[in-house]
C-alpha cells in the first residue's frame, strides 16, 4: 500500500470520524445529509446493466471488495450475512447487499457470481470499467488500488472496510464501520425497514 493511499484513507477516516454525529438510537454512523444518494450503474455477472432502481424500496448496503480477498471481505460478508439472517424472515427480503468488485479484469462473471452467492441471496455481486469504479468510489469518498503482480502475476487490491447503508428512497443513511457485532447491524437494519415501508 503506497503512502499516499495510505494517507487518503486516513483522512478520509478522520473526516467522518470526527465530523459526523452519532445518534445513540444507531450503532453506525449516521451519514444523513453527507453523503450523496445511492446512484450508480453496474454490470450483474450476466452482463445485463444494473441501477439502483432494480431494487428500489429496500434497504441497500453498498461494500467495495473483490474476490480474491484475503480476510476483510470474507468477514464482512459473513458478518452482514449473519445480521440479516437475524432478521425476522418477512424482513430479509427487504435488504439487499450491493457487493462491487473493483478488480473487475480478474472476477470473471461466474466467479462473482458463485462468490456473491455463497454470502446469500441478498446478495449481488456487481462490476464495471475501472474508470467507471473510480468514479463511484470517489463519490463516496474512498478509493482503491493495485499493488505490483507477482511472478505469477496475483496481485492484492487496497480497498476501504466500510459498508455504506441506503434506505429505500436510496438516501444514505449509515456507515458501517469495522467492529459492530452482527446484532448491532440486524437492529439497525430492522429499524431501516420500519422506517422505508412508512415513506
Amino acid at each position: 500500500m503506497t503512502r499516499a493511499y495510505t494517507g487518503l484513507l486516513l483522512m478520509a477516516a478522520l473526516i467522518l470520524t470526527g465530523c459526523l454525529g452519532q445518534d445513540p438510537q444507531w450503532h453506525g454512523k449516521d451519514i444523513r445529509g453527507l453523503m450523496p444518494d445511492l446512484a450508480f450503474r453496474l454490470n450483474a455477472p450476466s452482463g445485463a446493466p444494473v441501477t439502483p432502481e432494480a431494487s428500489a424500496g429496500k434497504v441497500r448496503l453498498l461494500y467495495f471488495g473483490y474476490t480474491s480477498c484475503p480476510d476483510v471481505c470474507p468477514s464482512t460478508l459473513a458478518g452482514l450475512r449473519q445480521a440479516i439472517r437475524r432478521l425476522p424472515e418477512a424482513e430479509r427480503d427487504e435488504v439487499e447487499v450491493l457487493f462491487v468488485s473493483v478488480a473487475p479484469r480478474r472476477d470473471t462473471p461466474e466467479r462473482l457470481s458463485s462468490y456473491a452467492g455463497f454470502y446469500g441471496e441478498q446478495v449481488t455481486g456487481l462490476t464495471g470499467p475501472i474508470p467507471t469504479l473510480r468514479t463511484l468510489t470517489r463519490r463516496y469518498r474512498t478509493t482503491f488500488g493495485y499493488d505490483q503482480p507477482d511472478a505469477e502475476g496475483n496481485y492484492n487490491v487496497s480497498h476501504g472496510s466500510a459498508v455504506y447503508v441506503f434506505d429505500g428512497t436510496g438516501r444514505a443513511r449509515l456507515l458501517l464501520r469495522p467492529g459492530l457485532s452482527p446484532q448491532q447491524i440486524s437492529e439497525d437494519l430492522a429499524r431501516l425497514i420500519r422506517e422505508s415501508r412508512a415513506l
